[in-house]
Formats: structure tokens, sequence, C-alpha cells
């Protein structure tokens, strides 16, 4: 295909920076990856490093951009959302970013369960606070480190941290700012939600949301950082959930995204924001860069580092997982699953900081692969429990690294009972941010075009009853873990408390 006229797609993740140079066509021509470190510390502290993270942008953009006979028409970022990334006036880290991981805020999380704190604050904008997210994470820092809030003039995120240190500009997209400040409505921040948490006072550090379409260009540091040309246009946002659902294709109201990723990110686009008072205070309204919809997220904390975790246990590693889950029946032989191993606990489609995995049914006759089978199951049944929370009622794409399982790819479908597309490019997220930034720049893609590349994958009807069981047992047992997990906190607050 022709690469005269491409634009590298960046998508910054949790732990791998991707870069992708796209045709019109959204055909990848050429790409790059490159690792970034995670600082994971006692207490269920997460950190980065932001200099880290901008080489391996660096590496990526420049390792591509050499593959191609002419340089790119533009920059279009995107990456993970939520944590903490505060930076000076020049875009340098106050302190080291935290991760949307962290789970350092999960007592504070938990505080506000207690006093009605997360309730009020669903009822104004829609947010189900985790411990990763904005809130918490400055409230902690208000407490036990004051000094890097005064010292910060930037509480953004990763994507619009990367932006401002290539470009100069200060901003954020709308959908990193949907959560948990943001009337998504309205696009302006609720002063009441900082109220609510006691962090009024630095509603300074929070920039405004850039305006739809907006377009910045490579300054002269950013332009030897990339080894790119001054003045590229660059696109920032949105951050990789939206990004992802674009990319893969979700164009219509009722459409849903399931990135089977480090995150269990479940989406369903919609057109109506309304929040329900009454409904349980976890997921997030996200805004896209179309004003008059929203996607409706639950991005549960269960996902491929559960399986992960299951698959090193028992000697095995990825590679193996079809021919693991070959060898063990549906139902796992009786062995049941809570795959919640974050040490955050989990924020979809429920808010439990104290959430906590296990392996429940083990015998003697037990196998690895039986085991195994157990998480991904469980995994799945998230899955279902976080669509059906978020509206699912039309189509359904998969991504991200856990559809290279074919075996497991199936029991999704069976679990969740409906056909699923699976688009042929994998880095959706890059994909997406490519879309929206060629719509920024006035030249918007043919989105039926970019949809058509996909297979799809039915449900076995032979496996519904088991499944419709296996998922009502899970509900049930989350439902009785829940419980304990939450008299277990509220006694832990209670002997905490002065006397």
């Amino acid at each position: 295909m022709s690469t005269d006229r491409v634009m590298i797609g960046v998508d910054v993740g949790t732990s791998v920076t991707k870069a992708v140079a796209f045709g019109r066509d959204g055909r990848a021509v050429v790409s790059a990856s490159r690792p970034s470190g995670l600082d994971r510390q006692a207490g269920g502290r997460v950190e980065q490093d932001l200099e880290d993270v901008l080489r391996t942008v660096a590496e990526v953009c420049r390792e591509v951009a050499a593959a191609l006979p002419a340089p790119p028409v533009a920059l279009a970022l995107t990456g993970q959302g939520d944590g903490l990334w505060l930076r000076d006036a020049a875009g340098r880290a106050v302190r080291p970013p935290i991760s949307w991981m962290d789970g350092r805020a999960g007592d504070t999380v938990a505080r506000w369960r207690a006093d009605g704190t997360l309730r009020a604050l669903w009822a104004r904008t829609g947010s189900g606070v985790f411990p990763g997210c904005h809130a918490p994470l400055l409230a902690w820092l208000a407490e036990h480190e004051p000094r890097s809030l005064e010292r910060a003039e930037v509480a953004g995120y990763c994507v619009d941290a990367v932006a401002q240190r290539l470009t100069g500009v200060i901003g954020v997209d709308a959908s990193d700012a949907s959560l948990p400040f943001l009337d998504v409505t309205t696009r302006r921040y609720v002063p009441d939600a900082l109220e609510m948490c006691g962090i009024a006072a630095y509603a300074r550090l929070l920039p405004e949301p850039s305006a739809p379409g907006a377009v910045a260009a490579l300054h002269a540091e950013g332009a030897r950082l990339l080894g790119l040309p001054a003045g590229l246009p660059v696109t920032a946002g949105p951050y990789d959930l939206p990004a992802c659902a674009i990319g893969s294709g979700v164009r219509e109201r009722g459409d849903g995204l399931l990135i089977v990723g480090t995150t269990l990110a479940c989406q369903v686009l919609t057109d109506d924001a309304r929040i329900d008072p009454s409904a349980d205070p976890a997921g997030m309204w996200l805004c896209t860069p179309d004003p008059a919809r929203w996607l409706r997220a639950m991005p549960a904390m269960v996902g491929t580092a559960a399986l992960e975790w299951a698959l090193e246990f028992t000697g095995a590693t990825t590679a193996d997982l079809d021919a693991i889950l070959g060898t063990s029946p549906p139902g796992a032989r009786g062995v049941t699953a809570l795959p919640f191993l974050s040490g955050a606990g989990e924020r979809a489609p429920f808010v439990e900081p104290a959430a906590q995995g296990r392996l429940d049914g083990l015998t003697l006759a037990s196998t690895r692969a039986d085991a195994v089978r157990a998480v991904c199951e469980s995994i799945a049944y998230a899955a279902r429990h976080c669509l059906e929370a978020a509206g699912l009622s039309a189509s359904l794409a998969l991504c991200g690294g856990g559809t290279r399982s074919r075996a497991w790819t199936q029991l999704f479908a069976d679990v969740l009972g409906r056909e699923v597309r699976i688009p042929d490019e994998p880095e959706v997220g890059a994909r997406g941010a490519v879309a929206v930034a060629w719509e920024c720049l006035g030249e918007p893609v043919d989105a039926e075009r970019w949809q058509a590349d996909a297979r799809t994958v039915a449900p076995d009807p032979d496996r519904r009853d088991i499944f419709e069981r296996g998922y009502a047992d899970y509900r049930s047992r989350l439902a009785r873990a829940l419980a304990v997990w939450r008299e277990n906190a509220s006694e832990q607050r209670a002997e905490a408390a002065p006397q």
C-alpha cells in the first residue's frame, strides 16, 4: 500500500509503549514497541518514571519514522488513564507519577463509602471513585505529601503529561478529565465534587478540558526528542479506553467494547448521560470526541494480570493457554475462582478496595488446567457483569492481548451468550487515536471501511446452560464475598478509630 500519507499513533500503555503508522485505510504500515518500568512498592503503591515513559515514546517514534519514506502528516497520542501525574509548569514531574493501579488511598475510599461521600459524588458526577483515581490520590497527598501539591502546577494524566513535554501545551482531553470531577454533559468541573473530597484548595491544578478537535504542534525540543519535524500537528487523546472503542468500530448507540488487557475494560456507547442516583456508585461516564455521545465504562481491575498469575502459579505461560483450556471441561470440574488479585481491590462494576482473589473447590483430583480454566471463566463472568451494568444492547467488539488466545476468546463468547467481533488490527488504541486525529485535521476517515476488517466468533449453543448456571453461581459467590470484605473493613476501621 502507499505510505506517502500516513499518521503515527502512539499508545503509552501501563507497561508497554507502542507506535504504529497507519494509512488512510486504517491498516498498519509499520510498528514498534518498548517496555516501560513499573515501580511496585509496599502498601500497594505503584509508580512510574515520566522520563522513562518519554524515552519509550521517543524510541518507538524514531523507529517507526525511520521506516517511512517521508515524515508522517501528524502524531496522535493516546495512553493509560487515571492515576496522578503531577508536573511543574515546564512539564517535569514533581514526584513520580502514581499509576491507576496504585492502592495507597484504599483506606480513603473505604472511609468515603462509609460516610456517604462516594454516594454524594456519584450523584453529582456519575463517577465511581476508586483508589487509583484523582480524588483519593489528591486527598492522600494533601495529608501525607502536601509539599508535592504545593510544588505542582498541573495534576494531570499520562497522555497530557507526554503532550506537554512534546508541545509545551498544558491541557487535558475531556475523556481523561471525565473522572472524577467533571460534569460530562457540560465538560466543566463541578466545584462541589472537590469540596466533598476535601481538596477544593487544589482546583488550580486541574487544566480545563481541551475543546473538541484541538490540535497542537511539536515544539523544537519535542521535535529533537522524536526525530520528527518541528511544527508537526499533534493530538492528545482520547485516552486508551475511548480510543480503543473508536479503533474497534464502536459506532452506534448500545454498541460495546470489551478490552481483555491489564484492565478488563467494558464500555458501551450512549447518547444519554443521565445519572441514576440509586445505582451502585461504580464505573464512569467518559466524554468522546462527539460532545453529544458518551461511553458508559466499567473498567474492572481484573484482566490478563490475573490470568498471568494463575499461569505462573501453575508453571505455565500464555503460550500454553489454548492447550490448557482444551484439557479442562467447561465448569473446570467444580473449581471456581474470584479473580480480584489487584492490590487496589476492584473498581467496577462495584468499588471495593478490600476485594481479594479466591480459588475454591480444589481437591486432589483437580488439575492445574482446572485452576487456570476457573480463573479464565471467572474473568469472563466479571466481563458479563460489567457489560450488563454498562447497558450493552447491540454489537460487541473484543480487543486486547487476551484475544490472542482463540480458546479464551471462544469462552468469552460462550459466557456472554453473544457473537463477538475481533478487529484484525490488534493496536486499536493507536488506531482510534489516529482516526480522531484525521477528523481534527478536517479529513475524516471512512468509518465503515475501518470497521470491515474483523473476524467474528459465535457462542457455542451446547454450552449455554453450563455457563448460565456458572454465571449465576459466580454472582452468588461474589455477593457473599462482598459482604465479608465490607464487614471486615468496617471492623478494622472501628478498631483503628480513636477511643
